[in-house]
């Protein structure tokens, strides 16, 4: 009988509450024209609904690591998974806009405590040489949610109701408060008092940034609403940045940036995040619109991808104990980039196993990269700093999601304005184009790896750790 230790458990249990708390993000923008129609309002007023649970997420994030600390992780995760949980019945029950986009503000109110929390309970009692495999079960959400979000809601709302898109998240919030009560301790952390001014500063900028990032994605909202929100949101956050670098107490800390280390993952890892969080926008469009494929012929062609990062995870570990991050990052870094070059050669024309191969292979190198990313950001941190560093990354994963579906629009508008094309009706050529530019900007995320020590995360690599010790 198959034995998973207390930690491999607690690992899981967070990458299925981080699952849940992805797919929310996604699942309904294909069922919303059948809510809309239920509620007696426009489909694209309903979009109302997901900026609300985006800007929710982010607006919260922040003081999810004070409150870890203040009450302990066992007391806050177990709350925000009800909160959560309760929020997703409020949802199938809703009557109209209003209703809706309230309950899903609840929403992502519990999902911003739920899953950094969780992934700071992960981060804090994993040894640093099982760390590796930790990150590698807490990345494959981020991977697979997004792409099958999409597909779930447009098939439950046609086969089923709309309604049990959100009524799915009780049992299994159910279960996860279960598992909570079983494997997550409770115990709090010294902490100043709550930084009133740093959480109004940081939510009102990152929460208007991502709904400006949001707006850019979407048709119904004028550019001059996109480009307003955006500009306010970078004021904002650049104040925020003063103010918690001269305050003595700031609701998180700044410093995990100057680790080296860290710095990397957020910077050029945003940009490579930024990148594969465009293919849940364009892929689904191109094999549609470009190729001819049914809603369900491209959603089963997405799920490729996933196939890929699945069958290469159990090899993640091996790969980077093998070959070290800077090598991978940067080998595997090239691969993706090419994996995007390689679907911009996709047309109507191109052979079904050949769109799968490369969908496949590109899964893999994704898994691969995610995972050595989301590792090394945390191969140096101390435990002291570790709190700071998990809600900062927690941020910028967040925002990342936005900024790539916003981008991928972006792309697909410059693509057809040099096309001479409207953006209205694109054509594979188009897409081709769009796509090239996401396998640039996949190049441009792997300068920060070239700047990387050979020895770079050794600390979290068993064989490498092995060897540092022996030159010592």
């Amino acid at each position: 009988m198959l034995k998973i230790d207390r930690r491999t458990a607690t690992s899981l249990l967070v990458a299925g509450t981080m699952f849940m708390e992805i797919l929310d993000s996604t699942v309904i923008t294909t069922a919303l024209p059948v809510i809309a129609k239920d509620f007696g309002t426009a489909a694209a007023h309903l979009s109302l609904g997901v900026s609300a649970y985006l800007v929710a997420l982010t607006i919260f994030i922040p003081i999810s690591g004070w409150a870890a600390d203040r009450f302990g992780p066992h007391r806050i995760f177990s709350a925000a998974i009800i909160i959560f949980t309760l929020s997703s019945l409020l949802c199938s029950l809703c009557t109209d806009l209003t209703q809706f986009t309230l309950a899903r503000i609840l929403q992502g109110l519990g999902g911003a405590m739920m899953v950094p929390v969780g992934r700071l309970v992960v981060l804090r009692h994993t040894p640093k040489n099982r760390l590796v495999q930790a990150i590698a079960i807490l990345t494959w959400p981020a991977l697979f949610a997004p792409l099958i979000g999409p597909v779930v809601g447009g098939w439950i709302a046609t086969h089923w109701s709309w309604h049990w898109i959100f009524l799915l998240n009780l049992p299994l919030g159910a279960i996860a408060l279960i598992a909570t009560l079983m494997l997550v301790d409770n115990h709090s952390e010294p902490v100043q008092r709550f930084d009133t001014r740093g959480f109004i500063l940081s939510g009102l900028g990152f929460g208007i940034l991502m709904a400006g990032l949001e707006a850019c994605s979407r048709d119904d909202v004028s550019l001059n609403m996109s480009l307003s929100l955006l500009a306010g949101g970078f004021i904002l956050l650049v104040m925020t940045t003063v103010y918690l670098l001269r305050s003595s107490h700031p609701l998180f800390n700044l410093s995990p940036l100057r680790i080296k280390t860290f710095r990397i993952s957020i910077v050029g890892g945003s940009l490579f995040r930024i990148a594969i969080n465009t293919a849940p926008f364009l892929l689904p469009l191109l094999f549609q619109i470009g190729m001819g494929y049914s809603p369900i012929q491209s959603g089963t062609l997405l799920l490729w991808l996933f196939a890929g990062n699945l069958f290469i995870k159990p090899a993640t570990t091996w790969i980077m104990n093998q070959f070290g991050f800077k090598n991978v990052l940067i080998i595997n870094g090239l691969m993706v980039a090419a994996g995007f070059a390689a679907m911009s050669q996709m047309t109507a024309n191109t052979p079904y196993l050949m769109i799968v191969a490369i969908l496949f292979i590109s899964g893999m190198n994704r898994s691969i990269q995610f995972t050595a990313l989301n590792t090394i950001s945390f191969a140096d941190m101390p435990d002291k700093k570790m709190r700071d560093a998990n809600t900062l990354q927690a941020v910028f994963l967040q925002m990342n999601i936005g900024t790539g579906i916003a981008l991928g629009a972006l792309f697909l508008s410059i693509a057809c304005l040099l096309h001479g094309h409207t953006s209205a009706n694109p054509v594979t050529e188009d897409f081709s184009l769009a796509l090239w530019f996401t396998s640039a900007l996949a190049l441009i995320a792997i300068i920060d790896s070239l700047l990387l020590s050979p020895r770079a995360g050794f600390s979290v690599l068993e064989k490498k750790s092995q060897v540092c010790k022996q030159n010592n």
